[in-house]
């Protein structure tokens, strides 16, 4: 079974982890404790979607890019067949 807040917080570590950015500087940026987010990307907490903003705010990055990665990865794991025209 898909977890969407495993799927999200996959992305949004990702996406962190790309820029070079400690969950400490993103936490900061994004006005929200160093420990719930990093259990947001660990999956274990579900983020509202104020939260996901403000995160995606400090990441500098579109909410809708994250949502549209998120999406791809549920295609992909719900449609195997369908995951290579997804992309």
């Amino acid at each position: 079974m898909i977890v969407l807040r495993h799927v999200i917080g996959d992305e949004l570590r990702r996406r962190r982890q790309d820029q070079g950015r400690t969950l400490r500087d993103v936490s900061a940026a994004a006005a929200v404790s160093l420990g719930y987010l990093s259990e947001v990307e660990r999956g274990q907490k579900e983020a509202s979607s104020e939260l996901l903003a403000a995160i995606c705010g400090a990441l500098d990055v579109p909410l809708s890019d994250v949502m549209h990665s998120v999406t791809n990865h549920l295609v992909a794991a719900e449609h195997p067949r369908l995951a290579v025209h997804a992309n």
